[in-house]
């Protein structure tokens, strides 16, 4: 989605902190959570700490690896190695790993299973939003869902009389433990990672043979799903469509997933799934990402700054066109042929590495929509220990979650527009809304696009803003382990203690010890 209104309201971080290369940075400044501005305690602290123990088990033994977001990763697709997986299946080919592990499949239950739907019917859900019943019927998907609040005995009876599908939209919502993997999952992808739970009872299939607009990895929770995945009409998708079976042609896999088995395949594979008969029901959870990530939307976003820039330092950019061109029913060659002449321009600045490119949209929509850190809340995310000095050795907090991007001053007063350093991050993000575009009829992934005129549940950016000559000593700061305060790139102490102090105030910093990894 394309954040629209993004308002930064602005205000000195830490009065006094000015430096001699430029004007004293300022905050940007959202929304907070109710409570204290100020540290946490000591007991608080230890709450939250104990709290955070209590997450993790209460979700007992894991058998994936948390510690990194690589090593997330590296446990969900083993045996087979990352390397191996970009070069050998991403975006080439499916890929499908038999587990046959009954400690993995206790596990994938545990994410989530048919009897969490009536705790989770008291919460409030709706039809559409939250969850979908649908069943497919002659080729084609037929919709059941009712109007308003989810009862839970209709959504049963549904199930077992009518056989039909329960689609439950982003379970990470409310289940801790998909929060956990999708945090770490977005982290290595640099992608939304967003989920459904489709469950299916016996001799019933939900959806129509399709092909989705994301990288989908299926993880078979409970019984067993037939699947049949066929060729792509169209490699790497950009969009959902449903496929005729009359085109299709036959599988390429014709597989049974059973619980803790895991299924890959790129956008734009056609697929479709279903229950046997001798199976009670089945549940499988789909995470699906890199949704509009390709070079072409890369390009689309980098674009208008880079031809903006270069129309600044090229005089021939700014000549003016062919009279009537715009009326012209059709463009001549030359036109073609002076565009030709721009492009291999702007090509050759590319090349030489002369400009800096700058994403607009991307960057932000992914740091203001992707889920906040794993088990944070409003203690986490505040200052942590003491206020840093200029003797302190510092280090950043929640790395992954914070993005540093140069883009030109939101001051509508200045008349000339100077670039600034945005140090934006996801620490306050809405898990409770992550992912919750508007869900579509004939969709059956996590869709998040919007139309501009949309009402969507899109966050605002959040983070803090400096002069561009702050940006040495940031980029130290994201680099380094440990930094001592005085030793950073920025003149003079003032402006240092500055810096750092913005950055503890929203939570991205903290003092650490000398001997402190």
């Amino acid at each position: 989605m394309v954040l629209n209104g993004c308002c930064f309201q602005l205000y000195a971080a830490y009065h006094g902190a000015h430096g001699s290369c430029c004007r004293s940075h300022l905050r940007v400044d959202m929304p907070r959570k109710r409570g204290s501005s100020s540290p946490p305690s000591a007991e608080c602290q230890h709450a939250a700490s104990a709290k955070h123990k209590k997450v993790e088990a209460d979700v007992g033994f894991s058998p994936l690896n948390f510690d990194t977001p690589l090593s997330l990763f590296e446990s969900l697709i083993s045996p087979v190695g990352v390397e191996e997986f970009f070069q050998e299946y991403w975006e080439k080919k499916p890929l499908f790993l038999q587990r046959s592990d009954p400690g993995l499949a206790s596990y994938y239950q545990s994410l989530f299973q048919l009897s969490d739907l009536k705790a989770l019917c008291s919460q409030d859900l709706e039809y559409a939003r939250d969850v979908n019943v649908c069943r497919c019927v002659n080729g084609k998907k037929k919709v059941m869902n009712k109007e308003g609040r989810v009862n839970y005995n209709h959504l049963k009876k549904d199930f077992d009389q009518k056989k039909a599908t329960i689609q439950f939209h982003q379970p990470q919502r409310f289940k801790d433990e998909l929060w956990r993997i999708q945090e770490r999952l977005e982290s290595f992808f640099g992608s939304l990672v967003g989920s459904n739970v489709y469950i299916t009872p016996k001799a019933s299939q939900g959806l129509p043979p399709h092909h989705d607009d994301v990288e989908v990895f299926i993880l078979q929770l409970e019984g067993e799903k037939h699947w049949r995945l066929y060729s792509p009409i169209v490699p790497l998708a950009r969009e959902y469509s449903v496929a005729p079976e009359d085109r299709i042609g036959s599988p390429t896999h014709d597989i049974i997933l059973k619980p803790g088995d895991l299924l890959y395949f790129p956008r734009g594979t056609i697929h479709q799934a279903d229950t046997p008969a001798e199976v009670d029901h089945t549940t499988h959870l789909t995470l699906s990402t890199y949704q509009n990530m390709s070079w072409g939307d890369y390009l689309l976003d980098i674009f208008p700054g880079f031809l903006f820039d270069s129309m600044e330092s090229n005089i021939n950019m700014r000549a003016g066109m062919p009279r009537q061109l715009l009326t012209n029913v059709s463009v001549g060659p030359e036109v073609s042929t002076q565009l030709s002449t721009f492009l291999r321009c702007l090509a050759d600045k590319l090349d030489k590495g002369k400009e800096e490119l700058r994403s607009t949209d991307m960057k932000r929509d992914f740091v203001s929509n992707r889920l906040p850190p794993y088990s944070s809340d409003n203690t986490n995310i505040m200052p942590t220990g003491k206020m840093p000095q200029l003797e302190d050795l510092v280090c950043m907090r929640f790395k992954d979650h914070v993005l540093v991007t140069v883009q030109p001053g939101q001051d509508e007063a200045d008349e000339a527009t100077e670039m600034e350093v945005f140090v934006v991050h996801s620490l306050k993000n809405n898990r409770k809304i992550h992912m919750m575009g508007e869900p579509e009829d004939d969709h059956d992934h996590d869709h998040h696009d919007h139309g501009e005129d949309e009402e969507c549940p899109s966050q605002r950016v959040q983070g803090v803003r400096f002069p561009v000559c702050h940006l040495p000593a940031l980029k130290q700061l994201q680099g380094a382990e440990r930094l001592l305060v005085a030793g950073l790139q920025l003149e003079p102490d003032s402006a240092r203690l500055g810096l750092v102090l913005a950055l503890w105030t929203e939570g991205l910093l903290e003092v650490c010890s000398p001997t402190e990894q």
